[in-house]
């Protein structure tokens, strides 16, 4: 059951942002309020749209909070939904993504089975143009200590996850300056502190092809080091996990450079040059 503002009842605060993105945000919406057993409020951020989202939004006045700020990026927009949410969990989607029945309710029931747990995805259904698709082996999501293979690539998708809303008290908000790969960053911050636990289910859809993902951009990388660098820097990380971590730093740098050399960009391939972590018994 859908309820919003001063309800002292809700369990879920449900965080949609989106951004131009009103062709299939009815679609999104529509499968959060379709959700039952369990007592949530859905909170819309509009980060700027200049289309005609916030007239699609009206024909949901009263099923839904409708928050609207300058454009500003999907981390501030998941940040300002955060910051309304009453919720004790947190469950974000995509605003082109799409959940199937009972998503919010097993995982609400998974937090009450499992009251130590901090976050928990679901599994999810690929596709494509239209067109369902088989994700590749590297992206099988892993349970418990996804914290090594997370390095690599993000393997949680924002639109399956749900957490406890104080987590982002110790962890942190989604980073502000990263343009893209802001939930990598986010999931590297929570799981080398914490299991993160897979449900077995597929129980979104993730749309994908359309020109304005942020996936689609090129470069990528070059946010993940970042992000790979802050982590190193931040006193986190168990020796352990250091080693592990400084080991993809330096692969992704290496690749990056030579993609920079590749395009005649020799300066920026000396950066990244720089950044790469001998390891241990090699020439520096």
């Amino acid at each position: 059951m859908a309820i919003t503002g001063d309800n002292k009842t809700i369990q879920i605060s449900v965080i949609i942002p989106t951004y131009n993105r009103a062709w299939c945000l009815n679609k999104a919406i529509d499968s959060v309020l379709s959700q039952t057993s369990a007592s949530f409020e859905l909170i819309v951020v509009d980060d700027g749209s200049t289309d005609h989202t916030q007239a699609l939004l009206t024909e949901y006045a009263g099923r839904l909070i409708n928050l609207k700020q300058s454009n500003q990026g999907v981390s501030a927009a998941r940040n300002a939904g955060i910051e309304y949410a009453q919720g004790a969990l947190i469950a974000f989607l995509d605003s082109d993504d799409e959940w199937l029945p009972g998503k919010l309710a097993v995982q609400s029931a998974f937090f009450n089975s499992h009251p130590n747990a901090v976050a928990c995805q679901t599994e999810e259904i690929w596709v494509r143009n239209g067109v369902r698709v088989n994700p590749k082996k590297k992206h099988a999501k892993p349970s418990g200590d996804i914290f090594k293979r997370s390095l690599s690539l993000c393997l949680v998708s924002p639109s399956a996850a749900m957490l406890k809303k104080s987590l982002f008290d110790e962890v942190g908000y989604f980073d502000e300056s990263l343009p893209a790969c802001e939930d990598y960053d986010m999931w590297l911050r929570i799981s080398c502190r914490y299991p993160v636990q897979r449900l077995n289910a597929p129980l979104i859809v993730k749309n994908g092809g359309h020109n304005d993902q942020l996936s689609r951009q090129a470069g990528l990388d070059r946010y993940r080091i970042q992000s790979l660098l802050k982590l190193i820097k931040s006193g986190l990380l168990s020796k352990g996990q250091k080693i592990e971590a400084a080991a993809v730093l330096s692969e992704k740098c290496r690749i990056y450079a030579l993609g920079c050399r590749k395009r005649g960009r020799a300066t920026e391939a000396e950066y990244y040059d720089r950044l790469i972590i001998p390891k241990a018994g090699e020439a520096t």
